[in-house]
């Protein structure tokens, strides 16, 4: 019964340390190979628990293993685009201009049904009041409203309001994303003097560059992303 108690309380701790280093994220905001290796490690940890001729060494070994296969995934992530968009896919809009896009729908396997429960869990009980839906990566739906339908709307103030427009990534991490500069109606030209209009040499550069919604460009460099990574974003509240 002790060797089981010992067991037990080796399995838990290292299964409580490899999810925390998984981001602090519940289980409905993990990609999918995070919530596999999350799946996969609480099996593992639950054979050895329950059969104590299991080796314990046998339980320790896929866990580590898993644990270190999730590491470099995070990492391949934070230095390709490619490599994210192969492992978790892109984010699809299933709401345009309050408009249901039926085909996007069926290419992700969701159904409508689900789509009005998450926007009514969002706030949102007409379609019409959505300007974009987006379904993220992560099965999570982004909600952006029409000016006349959020709280204290312009509408109601008689305040002249405009559509509003898909916030896109024109570049990260250096590197200028084409297809989104082509949707704004944009070119590289016109993205180079922006870029050199914040007092930066070229892209390269460049940390991110937003679009936001109302057609103004967010530029963050590379310093402060580096600045911030040397110190730990921890806050006590």
């Amino acid at each position: 019964m002790f060797i089981v108690l010992i067991r037990t309380v080796i399995l838990f701790a290292m299964v409580t340390f490899s999810i925390r280093i998984m981001g602090k994220r519940q289980i409905g905001q993990l990609q999918p190979y995070e919530l596999v290796v999350a799946i996969m490690i609480s099996e593992l940890a639950s054979l050895p628990m329950q059969d104590t001729r299991i080796p314990l060494i046998h339980g320790i070994i896929p866990i580590v293993t898993l644990f270190i296969i999730q590491i470099v995934i995070s990492l391949l992530e934070l230095k390709s685009d490619k490599v994210r968009v192969f492992i978790d896919g892109k984010p699809s809009i299933v709401i345009k201009n309050g408009k249901i896009l039926i085909s996007e729908l069926k290419n992700q396997v969701f159904t409508v049904n689900d789509l009005i429960q998450e926007l009514r869990m969002k706030g949102y009980f007409n379609i019409e009041e959505v300007e974009y839906a987006i379904l993220e990566t992560n099965g999570q739906i982004s909600v952006i409203p029409k000016d006349n339908s959020q709280p204290v709307s312009k509408s109601d103030l008689n305040i002249d309001t405009k559509a509003k427009t898909m916030p896109l990534i024109l570049i990260s991490q250096g590197i200028i994303n084409h297809d989104n500069l082509k949707l704004v109606n944009k070119d590289e030209e016109w993205l180079l003097k922006q870029v050199k209009a914040a007092n930066l040499k070229s892209p390269k550069d460049v940390f991110i560059a937003i679009m936001s919604t109302e057609g103004e460009l967010f530029i963050q460099d590379f310093s402060s992303y580096n600045k911030d990574s040397n110190k730990s974003q921890e806050v006590e509240l």
